[in-house]
């Protein structure tokens, strides 16, 4: 298990490798320089790889600088690793995805960076243009991809309308971003804010998502992850999951989310497993100090979780294990007469839950709970009040 002492020297590592560059001192390599324009007939993506080509190779710390702008790109892989561990990718302006399904085909991610190590993205807008696909729903591509990489920071980015998912971070460790806005409307299908998978040591700090989908998902593997100071709405709130899709699957651990705010979404602070077969694991989740204003679900382990509404839901029990979920200090409002909800699983039932200062309402009244299959304990002020099962 990771403690917060342990986490808090991760965080104390992570900053020392991972610093800004000093532009005073650092190889400059502007997109302008190597023919990208801001202009809306203007295909870019050549120069932008040239300039992260010319940076990559360079020994030394170095910027690949947008300047203001509107710079049109198609889908693009920034691919390491560099000879250099200190590259800040600095936008002053904004990237343009293309919105033709033609120039789309199949590639799932707009902008990538792959097996990159010492990375800052800082500043600047992301337009996914994903307006004209959301009907599609399986079409498009994720705005930002991180994979394969470490000790990365991205810093005062804000993503738009992303086609798909708006940040996605996988088989990474050591990320850190902070003062990241999302923006999506709450229709927009599969426009996950930030989605984390089969990475450790992630941190998710003072930013802003409003979205489609959930603010914040957490899949397999997802480990040592820290997410503080976030404003989530619309969206479908903070969740872990879904799991056990498949039979051989990570589990996720150690998760800490704390000083969140989530307003007027359709769920608050979710875990969400597949009733199937499963040798995954949620364990050593701390919920600490949430406020939730019109929530629609603010407490939810929902192991039968089938996005279908009934049509071909898995029906067996859900094989994974969660156990170790603390609800500390959580305040609010619920949107649902039922604030509180535990559907646990028949063959494993959640253990370990604990509820600490808890209090939600609905309409000024007294909320409900639902509890099956979940074994817990409860302490100080806790309204509503759970029968544990």
């Amino acid at each position: 298990m990771v403690k917060l002492s342990s986490l808090f020297v991760a965080a104390v590592l992570f900053l020392v490798v991972a610093p800004a560059v000093s532009a005073t001192r650092a190889s400059v390599y502007s997109v302008t320089s190597y023919g990208g324009r801001a202009e809306p007939k203007t295909d870019s993506t050549r120069a932008f790889s040239e300039a992260w080509k010319r940076a990559c190779s360079d020994p030394r710390p170095s910027v690949v600088y947008v300047p203001y702008g509107k710079f049109h790109l198609r889908d693009i892989a920034f691919e390491g690793p560099c000879k250099s561990n200190a590259i800040v990718v600095r936008i002053d302006g904004t990237l343009v995805a293309p919105s033709d399904y033609s120039v789309i085909g199949n590639a799932g991610n707009w902008i990538r960076f792959h097996k990159v190590d010492g990375v800052r993205i800082s500043g600047g807008i992301l337009d996914g243009q994903g307006t004209r696909l959301w009907s599609c729903k399986l079409a498009g591509m994720q705005n930002l991809h991180i994979a394969n990489s470490k000790n990365v920071v991205i810093d005062r980015l804000s993503s738009v309308n992303s086609q798909k998912f708006q940040i996605a971070i996988t088989d990474s460790q050591n990320v850190k971003l902070q003062r990241v806005t999302v923006t999506a409307p709450g229709s927009s299908p599969n426009t996950d804010g930030i989605h984390v998978e089969r990475s450790s040591l992630v941190w998710i700090l003072n930013s802003t998502i409003s979205t489609g989908d959930d603010c914040i998902s957490m899949g397999p593997g997802a480990r040592n992850v820290w997410i503080e100071r976030v404003a989530c709405g619309p969206g479908h709130g903070i969740s872990i999951g879904s799991l056990g899709w498949k039979f051989q699957e990570p589990g996720v651990e150690n998760i800490t989310v704390k000083r969140v705010h989530l307003s007027d979404t359709t769920n608050g602070l979710r875990i969400k497993t597949w009733a199937r077969p499963s040798l995954g694991f949620v364990s050593n989740v701390l919920f600490h100090h949430v406020v939730m204003d019109g929530v629609k679900n603010p407490i939810l382990i929902d192991q039968h979780y089938c996005p279908g509404h009934g049509q071909n839901c898995p029906s067996k029990a859900s094989g994974v294990r969660v156990s170790g979920i603390r609800y500390k200090s959580i305040r609010g409002t619920s949107s649902t007469q039922v604030a509180v909800r535990f559907d646990c699983s028949e063959s494993n039932p959640c253990t370990g839950i604990t509820m600490h200062d808890v209090a939600l309402t609905y309409l000024g009244k007294e909320a409900a709970v639902t509890c099956v299959n979940a074994r817990g304990t409860s302490s100080g002020f806790v309204t509503p009040l759970v029968r544990w099962s």
